[in-house]
Order: C-alpha cells, then structure tokens, then sequence
C-alpha cells in the first residue's frame, strides 16, 4: 500500500497523461466490459442475495476487479523506475565499463537501458509495455506480473459466469414442437421476472464479452508465463536475448570458456524473491545488483558488420519471405544499412536484429550513433578484433 501512496503525491499527477494512449484505452476498456457483464449476468444467473454461493461468486468478482485494477495502475503508475539524471558510478574508475546516455546525461547504471519512448534510462528496463503506456522495470516488475497473473484468473471466472448465462437463459426461452426448436428473446418463463431482462441485445453483449475474456485470458495467460520463466532465472527480456548473444560469441570463435548469466543467483527462490517480496517493494536500489561468486558485472557485446546494402523499408520483399513476414509490429525505426558498415546489436528476434549503427571510432561519452532495427541476413558477425576483445570495458550490455 506504500508503494501506491506515491502514486498521489502532487507531483505524479502529469503521469495521468499516460491514460491518453491507444494502450489503457483498450486495457481498460476490456476491463471495465467485461467486468460489467460478468455482474450484471450474475445477477441473472445466481442472485447474490439468495444464496451463501451467489454472494461468494458476486464478491469474487469484486475482488478480481479490484486487485487487477490496483496492480494494473500499480505498474503503470510507480513506473519501472529511472536512472537519476547525471548519474555517475561511485567508483570513478567503473566507469569505463559503462555507456554513457547523451540525453539523460549520465552513465547507465548496470541492468539498465534507455527507452526512447519515455526518454529516459530505466533501471532494470524489460519492455516498453503500450498497455501500461510505461516501461516495465525494476520497481514494478511485480505489480507488472501480478497484473498478468489476475487478468487471466479474473477473465476465466467472467466466462464460466457468462457461458452458464446463457445457457440458463436460453433454456428457460426454449419451446419445443412437434418437429421444430424455437426461443422466444422476448420473455422467459421465470417466476418471478429478473430484475435485469434479457433480451436479444443482452445476448449479443454477453456472447461479445465472452469473446473478449477468453481472448484476453489466452493472450495474457501466455505473457504472465514469458515473465515467470525470466523472473525465475532473475532475467529480464533485454537480458536474455545478451545471454544468448554472449553464448553465440564464445561458440563461433570456439573459445574454451562456459558463460554464466552473473545476476542469476543458483536458486528459483533467490531469484524469484529478487522481484517479489512481502513489503511490495523490490530488492537493492536499482542501481547495484549481487551477482554470483566469480562472475563480472559486466557481459561481452558482439559486434556484426554489414554484408549487405539495406534501404531501411518496414517489411524488405528482397530480404526473403520469412524475413517479410516477420518484421518487427513496433513503432521502433528501421535504420539504413550499407555495405562495410559496423552494428553493436543489442537485442533482436529470429531474423532481425535491434542496435545502434556507429558513426564515428568513439565507443564512450559523445558517441554518435542510429539505433534501430535491421534484417539478420544483412550483417555477419565481426571476426575478433581490438574492440571485441576489450568488450567489458568499452562496451557494457547495457543499451
């Protein structure tokens, strides 16, 4: 309750600008549907003042709405937490391990990222969520997933209570003949009439939030378990594609060495308590993170050269079919490629890769760089060289 005592304060009002988005538009307009029909047809099909059960299944229902509302402007609100502007490491000399943000003017602390859309580096960055319209990060990475547990849990009550609706519904307006089935939406043989009539127009909205609820609780059923698998290995999304690129480092120059992910702790319980704890308020401060005995904080960045010439479209047809229909549904940049030119990749997919394209030989403060996405086929990875050798110091994982 703490954390969402922050959410008050007079200087977090602007943050309900981040409502004014196409993201919790949808998010809470499929909330409020289907929360509405779920208790509106409840009360058609188990009067809550009747029975022990109906008043036990029309406060379930309150309650699934309320906590997956509370976590839900929990995430979007608290946010993920940002790097303090003009940040510096303590040690002066940890700095060489760092990037260096240009526009928050500061150092990125370890685990963390700069998102272009809230311009801004975020500690311990996962995603850029548009349904919370924030990032997804350190500070409500639990709010985040407690969201996505709840909304599936709540959306499969909503469709039990509606499909056993309309079942009763219909039966109760169903006329049988000598040959024919017929159901009369107009009134049904009940004794007393509902408090609430269903007609035609009430069947239509309850088969459309049924619709909504099972959708929602496939789609973010298999969200909530993208993020338990990361959290359980304390990993966020950013980090794991860096693991499996530190992997690909040392398999393609064949080197006699085995990574260790640095931030997992050797246990599912360690790990998971990194994110969630009884205070609601997550471990260390955002900045400094434990690491396992004998790992640095600091991983390897591979760095891929352009093979071939890409005019930087959306959906390239010369770059192959799979590569077409795979193309990134984000509003991120594609950036132009030419032949000859060096990428640092920071993230990417099966067939396109997300980085910064380098302007100029500097790797530190005052680089100049295009980041954005581009075609996997299109680079091939740098044979080792003075840069990559001395990764760890020029270039930290953190993008």
């Amino acid at each position: 309750m703490g954390t969402f005592c922050s959410v008050v304060k007079f200087e977090n009002l602007q943050e309900l600008k981040r409502l004014c988005h196409w993201g919790p538009i949808i998010a809470l307009g499929v909330i409020a549907i289907c929360s509405a029909m779920a208790m509106i047809d409840s009360v058609l099909w188990y009067w809550p003042l009747h029975t022990t059960g109906g008043s036990v299944n029309f406060i379930m229902l309150i309650n699934w709405t309320v906590m997956i509302l509370y976590n839900y402007f929990n995430a979007m609100f608290v946010g993920p937490g940002f790097v303090p502007l003009g940040w510096k490491p303590e040690n002066s000399q940890d700095s060489v391990y760092l990037q260096y943000c240009k526009v928050c003017q500061a150092y990125k602390a370890p685990r963390s990222h700069h998102c272009r859309k809230c311009n801004r580096c975020v500690m311990k960055m996962d995603h850029h969520c548009p349904w919370i319209n924030n990032c997804c990060g350190y500070q409500n990475h639990a709010s985040f997933t407690l969201f996505l547990l709840l909304a599936p849990l709540g959306c499969i009550h909503a469709a039990f209570i509606f499909v056993m609706t309309m079942y009763t519904q219909l039966y109760n307006r169903l006329s049988f003949g000598w040959n024919t089935v017929k159901i009369d939406m107009s009134a049904a043989r009940r004794d007393p009439l509902p408090i609430i009539p269903f007609g035609l127009a009430a069947f239509a909205a309850t088969l459309f939030a049924l619709g909504l609820a099972l959708g929602t609780t496939i789609a973010v059923g298999m969200l909530f378990f993208i993020q338990m698998k990361i959290i359980l290995r304390n990993k966020t999304s950013i980090e794991s594609w860096i693991e499996e690129k530190a992997k690909d480092r040392i398999q393609y120059y064949q080197l006699d060495e085995v990574f260790v992910f640095p931030y997992d702790m050797g246990s599912r319980w360690k790990n998971f308590k990194q994110v969630f704890t009884w205070s609601g308020v997550p471990e260390g401060d955002g900045l400094d993170w434990p690491i396992r005995e004998g790992c640095h904080q600091y991983s390897l960045t591979v760095r891929y050269k352009v093979i071939e010439d890409y005019s930087g479209t959306c959906c390239p047809l010369n770059r192959g079919i799979k590569t077409f229909f795979t193309s990134p549904c984000t509003e991120e940049p594609r950036i132009r490629l030419q032949k000859g030119e060096f990428i640092l990749a920071t993230r990417g997919l099966r067939y396109w890769l997300y980085g910064d394209k380098i302007l100029d030989d500097s790797v530190l403060e005052g680089v100049s760089r295009i980041r954005g996405w581009f075609p996997r086929n299109c680079v091939e990875k740098c044979p080792c060289d003075a840069e990559t050798d001395q990764a760890p110091e020029g270039e930290k994982k953190n993008r």
